[in-house]
C-alpha cells in the first residue's frame, strides 16, 4: 500500500499482494475478536509475520483499518456477480449476498468509532463503501425483480439501509438476532 509515484506506477508482484491479502485478513479477523484497537504484535502472530512487516506495508493503524475496510468491501463486491452466476435463484443469490453483507456490518467492533473520528484516512470511506455496494445490490434486486422472484420498487440504497439499520447494536444484546430480523426484511420482497 504504498503511497509514492513509483508505487502508483508499478504493479505488485503476486506474492507481494498474497501477503498482503494475508495481512489484511488477519487484521481482520483480529477486529473481530479484539476490535480496531488490538495491538500489532497479535495481527503480526496471526499472520505469522514480523511487526517491521505490518508497518512497512501500513506505516500507520489508521492505513491498516482502511485497508481492511477497503478489502473487505471489494470483497462483497466481487461476490455479487459470482452469486448471481452460480446458477441458483436471483433471489437466492440476493440472499446469500446480504448475508455476507451482514457479516461486514455485524462484525466491525470498533470500526465504526474508529470512522467517526477525526482522521482524515477514514474521510472518504463512506462514500466508498456506498459507491462500491449500492450498485452491487442493484444488480442483484434487478436480476431478482427480471426472474419474477421479487416486487419491483425496492432501491438498492434503501434495502442496505434498512439491512444497516436491523445490524445496529446487534453485538450489544443477545436477545437480539440481527440476522433473523434480516431474514424477515427479505422473505417480505418475495412474491408468493
Amino acid at each position: 500500500m504504498g503511497s509514492g509515484p513509483a508505487s502508483a506506477a508499478r504493479p505488485k508482484r503476486a506474492d507481494a499482494r498474497r501477503n498482503e491479502g494475508t495481512l489484511l485478513e488477519a487484521a481482520a479477523a483480529a477486529f473481530v475478536a479484539s476490535g480496531v484497537d488490538v495491538p500489532v504484535r497479535d495481527i503480526a502472530a496471526r499472520a505469522g509475520v514480523g511487526v517491521a512487516t505490518i508497518y512497512r506495508h501500513f506505516p500507520t493503524r489508521a492505513d491498516l483499518i482502511v485497508a481492511v475496510y477497503r478489502h473487505q468491501v471489494e470483497a462483497c463486491v466481487q461476490a455479487g456477480p459470482a452469486l448471481l452466476a452460480s446458477g441458483g435463484s436471483a433471489h437466492g443469490a440476493l440472499v446469500r449476498w446480504i448475508d455476507l453483507f451482514v457479516d461486514f456490518l455485524v462484525t466491525k467492533h470498533g470500526l465504526a468509532e474508529a470512522l467517526q473520528s477525526d482522521d482524515a484516512a477514514f474521510a472518504t470511506l463512506h462514500a466508498y463503501f456506498l459507491d462500491r455496494l449500492v450498485p452491487v445490490c442493484a444488480e442483484l434486486l434487478d436480476a431478482a425483480v427480471r426472474a419474477g422472484e421479487i416486487g419491483s420498487g425496492i432501491e438498492a440504497f434503501a434495502l442496505m439501509r434498512g439491512v444497516g439499520n436491523l445490524c445496529i447494536g446487534a453485538d450489544r444484546d443477545p436477545r437480539y438476532d440481527a440476522r433473523r430480523m434480516v431474514e424477515v426484511l427479505l422473505a417480505g420482497l418475495r412474491l408468493t
